[in-house]
């Protein structure tokens, strides 16, 4: 352990998730990530982030669950003494219009989303307040900036990220928290990959850069907000869309 930072990455199996866990074990830091379900996948970003130097613990978890994010916290600072770093990325889509969308998909994704977020930095925050140092930074989208068709639950638990993300970088700036989100555009992921190839060429004409992100594109924005750079920055929404949103 010695004198490595620890961040914690939920839903870090695959996508989003695995290229900043690698990242920051990449850069120094001890490694703790959720997943949920991929359990096969999740010990190879373990193994993955081990071959960069980094301490690394695994653990299965349900983001929506209050108690399980509890358990997830107490067993990170048992391993590792404290926590410097929480990337809240879980998340989960199930497309729908209102009209067809059912209360179930509503709360899946707004209790997965978003009250994942709470529930992570609710138990974290205190060891944080402790140590007098900590970033948080979650993980939200262009869609809850600018609202998606077809997106009502996606783009109000994003929005809502972002409400959540300012709220508590108020309350906790006296002690050297700072708490950010990152609003990614339309990022190449397994998710993307069944998308036909018209509609990516309709999205693009959209964008300044006229190309999709990568994950690596919001891990290496992640990693800034983290790092020693981004100390004066709190209450931030860094959008990682090429000029999407313009």
């Amino acid at each position: 352990m010695g004198d490595k930072k620890t961040a914690l990455i939920t839903g870090a199996s695959g996508g989003i998730g695995a290229c900043i866990a690698k990242t920051l074990a990449s850069e120094g830091y001890n490694i703790v990530f959720t997943y949920n379900k991929s359990k096969d996948k999740a010990e190879a970003v373990a193994d993955e982030c081990r071959s960069k130097g980094a301490e690394v613990l695994c653990l299965q978890s349900e983001a929506s669950s209050y108690a399980s994010c509890e358990e997830v916290v107490k067993k990170t600072i048992e391993a590792f003494g404290g926590i410097y770093a929480l990337v809240n990325n879980a998340g989960i889509i199930s497309d729908a219009l209102l009209l067809r969308m059912s209360e179930e998909q509503f709360d899946m994704v707004i209790n997965t989303n978003l009250k994942s977020v709470f529930n992570m930095s609710k138990h974290i925050v205190s060891n944080m307040l402790k140590a007098k140092e900590g970033r948080i930074v979650s993980i939200s989208s262009v869609a809850g900036i600018y609202g998606n068709a077809g997106q009502t639950n996606y783009a109000a638990s994003k929005a809502g990220i972002i409400g959540f993300t300012k709220s508590l970088a108020k309350e906790v700036g006296a002690r050297g928290i700072t708490v950010n989100a990152v609003a990614p555009g339309f990022i190449t992921t397994d998710m993307t990959s069944g998308i036909g190839e018209a509609y990516i060429d309709e999205i693009k004409s959209h964008i300044a850069l006229k190309t999709l992100g990568a994950v690596q594109d919001v891990a290496n924005a992640v990693s800034f907000l983290v790092g020693e750079g981004a100390k004066y920055i709190t209450g931030h929404v860094l959008s990682v869309d090429g000029g999407m949103s313009l």
